[in-house]
């Protein structure tokens, strides 16, 4: 029980460190900027195929593989609608409605922030489930790979919400609410893990679906928008390997 509470706080720290180090990077270059969020999406991507996808399919088995390819699809078409509900979600950044319609990069970065909360959860629950084997080896490699990707990932929430005009109180509030579906998940799924492990695979396919999204609409033709692409492309071939390595 103890191992559970080191591990939710782990993740949470790693989170809180990422969006301290954003309040510092709101004002970085079109080339620095494109390169950290190249990263992030190597390491997003690393994330949703080699920590989400694969253990989906892994613990889904042979049987059972229509649950995976089922909960991708569910995953991507969630992030589709709220790619078009976005436009609604002024009350979360706190700025009024007139202004929200007038930016429009600020419905970018809302479906990139809702897209990071949605695996949160999914994330810390592949994370809990774990410490209910006899060897606690693997949990805690997850917890490290999750911990390490946190950093950067809340970088790129903090970072574009200033930008946009959110204030730095709501945007670390948003960051808090972030770190606490993770910490949620990982108690959700000791508690599954101590049940059953028959809807983790659901759980797991439909978080890395999200994630796909995201990444191939948002966050990669964003890196490629500024005339630094190739920079982008090598900082997220930088990002998978470095978690695939984890």
């Amino acid at each position: 029980m103890t191992q559970v509470w080191i591990s939710a706080a782990g993740l949470s720290i790693a989170t809180m460190i990422g969006a301290f180090l954003g309040l510092f990077i709101r004002n970085l270059s079109h080339k620095w900027n494109d390169g950290i969020m190249g990263f992030c999406a190597g390491v997003m991507l690393a994330a949703a195929i080699l920590g989400l996808l694969v253990p989906a399919v892994e613990l889904a088995g042979r049987s059972s593989w229509w649950i995976v390819i089922v909960g991708v699809i569910a995953g991507t078409l969630f992030l589709n609608v709220l790619d078009l509900i976005t436009p609604h979600l002024h009350t979360i950044t706190g700025l009024d409605a007139e202004e929200h319609k007038n930016n429009a990069r600020l419905n970018k970065v809302l479906l990139f922030v809702m897209a990071i909360a949605l695996h949160k959860l999914p994330e810390g629950i592949a994370t809990g489930v774990g410490f209910n084997a006899e060897d606690l080896h693997d949990a805690w490699a997850v917890t490290f790979g999750i911990a390490l990707q946190n950093i950067p990932e809340e970088m790129m929430i903090v970072a574009p919400l200033l930008v946009v005009g959110v204030r730095k109180i709501r945007t670390i509030f948003i960051s808090l609410a972030i770190a606490a579906l993770e910490v949620v998940g990982v108690w959700i799924g000791y508690g599954i893990g101590a049940i059953s492990l028959h809807f983790l695979p659901a759980m797991l396919a439909f978080a890395g679906g999200a994630m796909l999204y995201v990444v191939s609409d948002e966050m990669i033709p964003e890196t490629h928008a500024h005339g630094y692409q190739k920079i982008a492309t090598y900082a997220l071939i930088a990002g998978f390997m470095l978690m695939m390595f984890i």
